[in-house]
């Protein structure tokens, strides 16, 4: 199970990113996007976020909420951005690799 922990924690910046490129987005708000496609500790999210602010790929701003008090929203810094875009290049280097290693790895069960 370690390893799960693992892959979720190392894909979790890269899943922040992608979905306030899209739009800025407040934690609680991220915690629910992301907990629709992999299931994390909204805990584990507002570390990534304190990072990301101070490596410069995010900045944040207060709006006022109707809800209650203000909300700290997160948006990508043009570094952010560019930093983003090469994380999604090598998910997607990472992910074929790792998929075609699978499928050879089945052809050759099938094969013996």
């Amino acid at each position: 199970m370690k390893e799960i922990i693992q892959f979720k924690k190392g894909v979790l910046g890269l899943c922040v990113m992608v979905l306030i490129n899209e739009r800025d987005q407040y934690g609680f708000e991220l915690a629910q996007q992301i907990s629709k496609h992999i299931e994390v500790a909204e805990g584990a999210l507002y570390p990534v976020l304190r990072r990301m602010v101070a490596d410069g790929h995010c900045t944040t701003y207060l709006q006022e909420s109707t809800e209650g008090p203000p909300r700290k929203y997160y948006k990508l810094t043009p570094e952010g951005k560019a930093y983003m875009n090469e994380l999604v290049t090598e998910w997607n280097r990472f992910v074929t690799g790792v998929q075609n290693l699978m499928e050879e790895t089945e052809r050759g069960e099938r094969d013996a």
